[in-house]
């Protein structure tokens, strides 16, 4: 259940909304929980998580919450730079750069991160939970521990060439 909307640059994809009840004097209340990916398409994305007692505004919230959130992620051409790994909780993603044209193979949760973060061509594996906020979260996480070119050229003193 993703759904995707643009605002100005920013591409935005609701990927779950949660139903809540509370059992009150009169009977349940309930409340709704949102996760949002927000992404520029050219290297930034960030997640956010909003809480309402309606759906419009705890996607609002969760958008807004994205958009505080964003991470820069170094991109080579369509792809990323090598494989990398996260945890976050019980969940585990490994994502592995692929070839111009393969596309973005992966989950309904990873899927909307990478295409939100501007990566066309990637193949990746969840291992553990399948649970949606864990899983966009430890991609994230991933994707914020690639390293570009320059920046292990900086850090190890040489040129890679």
């Amino acid at each position: 259940m993703v759904t995707e909307s643009t605002r100005g640059e920013l591409r935005e994809k609701t990927i779950k909304v949660r139903r809540c009840a509370a059992v009150v004097k009169g009977g349940r209340r309930f409340s709704f929980t949102a996760l949002v990916v927000v992404g520029d398409g050219h290297g930034r994305v960030g997640c956010g998580y909003g809480k309402a007692n309606e759906v419009p505004p705890a996607v609002e919230k969760a958008q807004k919450d994205a958009m505080r959130n964003m991470v820069p992620v170094p991109l080579e051409g369509t792809s990323i730079a090598h494989p990398v790994e996260a945890r976050y909780g019980a969940a585990h993603v490994r994502l592995m750069p692929a070839n111009p044209g393969t596309g973005v193979i992966a989950g309904d949760a990873v899927r909307a991160v990478c295409e939100c973060a501007g990566i066309g061509d990637i193949l990746t594996k969840s291992f553990g939970s399948n649970n949606p906020t864990n899983l966009v979260r430890a991609t994230i996480l991933a994707l914020q521990s690639l390293r570009g070119q320059s920046e292990v050229e900086r850090l190890r003193g040489v040129s890679l060439s």
